[in-house]
């Protein structure tokens, strides 16, 4: 039997979520959100596939894309996965075929409403170098000369930092002081792993939080909407390499049924952290968990 929810989260903008691992308290922290046009986005859905989908898209057409950071608290300690977007918007081109409307800059104060600063922060996790996953990386807040967590470090997959492209880029440079390479399967805090998954970028990372008897899966843009669970064929139209990020989505799905093992997805609109459930069919379909 598929376990029921409200699927107008399917398409609406994220919220502030919050679920524990035993002593450890994960949160999704809001920053802003994308419009992804479906058709540029996943290229091997068809308009029929979307007439099947059509819960997933907004009143526009879109693919609702949340853009935030993962807060990871154990004790007095605090580490995030990722930093949105930044201080920045842009405006929907429709000679783009990939991205409508992209905005951030809420991350500062989503994080002030949990009771942190970002002084508290002690340490950063990348997944990759995109810039909706960097924003207060790089970026200052109004009226201030540093990054919000100039004080913390940042970790990035050695694969990925080696191949940074500062001209693609300039910014990077202002994260470079800070940056520690990690290796795969590296413990970068208390309970959190990194792994390699590669197939999005060249060094594509994700994390695993452990704690009590669960597992949290925080696996980045390997999968950027919650139909790519049931049609993890589906590789994203900016994929490094679509055929190996489509085998690494087959195999996370699979990971992501297992008891214990919760998902999250920080694209996932306003579904974030959730399970693979199969089907009768034989095809997983994603189910929130908070």
């Amino acid at each position: 039997m598929t376990t029921v929810f409200d699927r107008a989260r399917l398409s609406r903008a994220p919220r502030t979520r919050s679920l524990q691992l035993g002593d450890v308290t994960i949160t999704f922290v809001p920053d802003g959100m994308a419009r992804l046009k479906p058709r540029g986005w996943l290229p091997a859905a068809t308009a029929a596939d979307w007439a099947d989908h059509r819960d997933h898209l907004d009143a526009d057409g879109f693919l609702a894309a949340g853009i935030g950071a993962l807060l990871i608290e154990r004790g007095d300690r605090a580490m995030l996965v990722d930093t949105g977007f930044g201080p920045e918007s842009h405006p929907d081109d429709p000679a783009n075929p990939l991205l409508g409307e992209l905005s951030g800059g809420e991350l500062l104060d989503s994080l002030r409403r949990l009771g942190r600063t970002p002084e508290q922060i002690d340490t950063v996790a990348i997944t990759h170098l995109h810039s909706d996953h960097l924003g207060w990386s790089w970026s200052s807040a109004p009226g201030q000369d540093a990054p919000p967590f100039a004080h913390a470090a940042i970790l990035v997959a050695a694969p990925e930092w080696e191949r940074r492209d500062l001209a693609a880029d300039p910014r990077l440079a202002v994260m470079e002081p800070r940056v520690r390479t990690i290796g795969d399967g590296e413990e970068i805090f208390p309970g959190v792993h990194a792994s390699f998954a590669h197939g999005h970028t060249i060094g594509h990372t994700a994390y695993t939080i452990t704690g009590g008897d669960r597992r949290l899966i925080a696996f980045g843009d390997a999968l950027h909407a919650p139909v790519q669970v049931t049609h993890p064929e589906w590789s994203c139209g900016i994929d490094h390499d679509p055929v190996e990020s489509a085998g690494h989505r087959r195999r996370l799905v699979e990971e992501l049924s297992r008891p214990g093992t919760i998902g999250y997805g920080g694209h996932f609109a306003d579904v974030v952290f959730g399970r693979a459930e199969r089907g009768p069919d034989g095809r997983f379909t994603w189910v929130p968990v908070a």
